[in-house]
């Protein structure tokens, strides 16, 4: 099944070389880098809905509460570890 997992900015990463934004996303905890091509005008501190290491939309925070405690109820925030974005860098 394929979901897409809310997460709140809180970095926002500007390649100058290819024009490229990245973001720095906290999942509850589990931090990853996302692209935010899809989603010119997110900044830092809001939230945005994830699929498969791209930001797809920005929601409000009550949205993002929401989709996070069904997942818990769920137990699926644990795969979240686990995936790689194809964003992926060291930062």
């Amino acid at each position: 099944m394929c979901l897409a997992v809310p997460g709140r900015i809180i970095g926002i990463i500007e390649d100058g070389n290819l024009g490229l934004r990245h973001a720095l996303v906290d999942f509850g905890g589990i931090r990853k880098e996302v692209c935010l091509d899809y989603t010119p005008g997110a900044r830092i501190g809001d939230y945005v809905l994830v699929h498969v290491g791209f930001a797809v939309t920005v929601v409000d925070e009550d949205e993002a509460s929401r989709v996070f405690e069904a997942l818990r109820e769920l137990d699926q925030l644990e795969g979240l570890q686990e995936s790689t974005t194809p964003c992926s860098r060291t930062l």
